[in-house]
């Protein structure tokens, strides 16, 4: 009898063991992935640049035979930007589609609402288009992120511009929320180590449309040089009022200001605006060739022209596909984080530094490098600013 049960028992045994170490979404031929985007909402521009650059990468991959001979599928579903509509789409993507991993999903609020969802299914957080801590702290093992924070971007690039312009008077003017506040002490952050503090801070409402008092307010405190926790409307409208009353100081921006919808909807206004950020907007005319190459051979497709949004979706499957090839063919979450946890990424055409994690490394770095707009166009003017 128990030579009889015997094989039975070790093939039943070694059934069981081989569906723990598979992971969801894993097949023989088929990767599957998921992405959550704003589609619908207040974001919709981003969310939609940032889905066709996913699926360029995508196509590209597929075309040439999949990640070890699986084909990646691609699911997107659409939160509106509510963190509520949010964790109903990572629902469906991660206990009815199976996903394997979440890719690129947009916004802060939105990625923190999704995240317990997928940790519930060991389903991993990566490459959120945000630049917020949360999205690296506190540690797990299923978070990786390749933005440089706010509070990172304005604490290192702030300085090195205050010296360059010789700034007496420095300022801040924030959105009062989250967002707005990781600039804000970012900025403290930088001014504390130069030995100074803003000279004024003025905050307004999300959703603010009218900026005359703020503007006022920096003007009459003389500031020369204003930080700006700012976004796309307000940005602009800050800006113009600026010139409007013959407010000229030098203005940063974080990477939340760095699209091309700042010069395309502010117009000549928006000259001289500084932003930090990684990745360059890909012009179609761009001099560099890789990128102009690139930017064209996205229109073609799209029918549109790329943003810089566009490159944060291709380059985040373009680093999972990395992961998911280094991992080699027995996939599993567990064997997708070894990959990870020893990953470098290189420099790519777009001007990314290199990105590397670690055990326990959840952030690729931390460094960016300042943009200007200049004749109606963003221009890289600095490298990386280096702590």
């Amino acid at each position: 009898m128990k030579r009889r049960f015997a094989p039975a028992f070790a093939v039943l045994t070694l059934s069981a063991t081989a569906a723990l170490a598979q992971s969801q979404g894993v097949s023989k031929d088929t990767l599957v992935i998921g992405s959550i985007q704003d589609l619908s909402g207040p974001l919709a521009g981003f969310g939609k640049q940032d889905r066709l650059g996913m699926m360029l990468r995508v196509d590209e991959i597929n075309e040439q035979g999949g990640v070890n001979g699986r084909k990646i599928k691609l699911l997107v579903e659409d939160s509106g930007y509510d963190p509520k509509k949010a964790v109903l789409a990572a629902q469906k993507l991660v206990n009815q589609d199976k996903i394997f991993a979440m890719v690129a999903h947009i916004g802060t609020a939105q990625n923190l609402a999704a995240m317990p969802v997928q940790f519930d299914k060991n389903v991993i957080n990566f490459f959120p288009v945000t630049a917020a801590r949360e999205m690296y702290e506190p540690f797990h093992r299923l978070k990786y992120s390749f933005a440089a924070t706010y509070y990172d971007q304005i604490r290192l690039a702030a300085p090195q511009l205050i010296k360059e312009k010789q700034a007496k008077k420095v300022c801040a003017l924030y959105q009062d929320d989250e967002f707005g506040l990781e600039v804000l002490r970012g900025g403290e952050a930088a001014l504390k180590a130069m030995g100074s503090d803003f000279a004024e801070k003025t905050s307004y409402k999300r959703g603010a449309t009218d900026f005359s008092s703020q503007v006022a307010k920096l003007k009459a405190a003389n500031c020369d040089f204003v930080v700006l926790g700012t976004i796309i409307r307000e940005t602009i409208g800050a800006i113009g009022e600026s010139r409007k009353i013959g407010f000229n100081p030098t203005f940063l921006g974080s990477s939340a200001a760095y699209t091309d919808l700042i010069h395309k909807l502010g117009g000549k206004p928006m000259d001289g605006l500084y932003a930090t950020m990684t990745v360059q907007h890909p012009y179609l005319d761009e001099a560099a060739q890789p990128i102009r190459f690139w930017a064209n051979k996205y229109k073609t497709k799209f029918n549109e022209d790329p943003t810089v949004f566009s490159v944060y979706g291709y380059n985040a499957v373009d680093a999972f596909i990395r992961a998911a090839q280094k991992a080699g063919p027995n996939l599993s979450t567990d064997s997708f984080i070894k990959a990870m946890d020893s990953m470098v990424i290189p420099p790519d055409i777009f001007g990314s530094p290199e990105a590397s994690f670690g055990p326990q490394k959840r952030l690729g770095n931390n460094l960016s490098r300042i943009s200007q707009i200049q004749d109606g166009r963003w221009k890289v003017v600095s490298d990386y600013v280096k702590p």
